[in-house]
């Protein structure tokens, strides 16, 4: 059975449709997990630098355009709480990435196969 030129023109325009979105998304996904890696790094740094100082220390966290005296540990305790949160985000995002890698790759291959049989036709 044979498919006509339209349809087959049709189904290629819809897997290019399709594969183009993934691509968007794949971009999309990478600018998200970057941000990530970097709220991440930063996490790690301030819970460093905060770990180096005396438990006593005077510690402030920023809440909009001021700053509220916090206690080390807690703050401490928070930023680890963030990193979880954010590394948990992280691996959807791995995941999502890989899935709309996948699909990318699978429809170019469909389009070839596609395109390939109808030359042979």
């Amino acid at each position: 059975m044979s498919i006509s030129n339209e349809a087959l023109q049709k189904l290629v325009r819809e897997i290019e449709s399709q594969a183009l979105a993934a691509q968007q998304q794949i971009g999309l996904v990478r600018t998200q997990l970057a941000s990530k890696q970097r709220e991440v790094r930063l996490a790690q740094l301030t819970r460093g630098e905060i770990s180096s100082l005396p438990p006593d220390t005077a510690v402030y966290e920023g809440v909009g355009k001021m700053f509220v005296a916090v206690p080390a540990p807690a703050l401490q305790a928070k930023l680890g709480s963030q990193m979880k949160e954010m590394e948990t985000e992280m691996e959807g995002l791995t995941k999502r990435l890989h899935y709309l890698e996948t699909t990318a790759k699978n429809s170019q291959e469909h389009i070839e196969k596609m395109l390939g049989g109808a030359g042979r036709s």
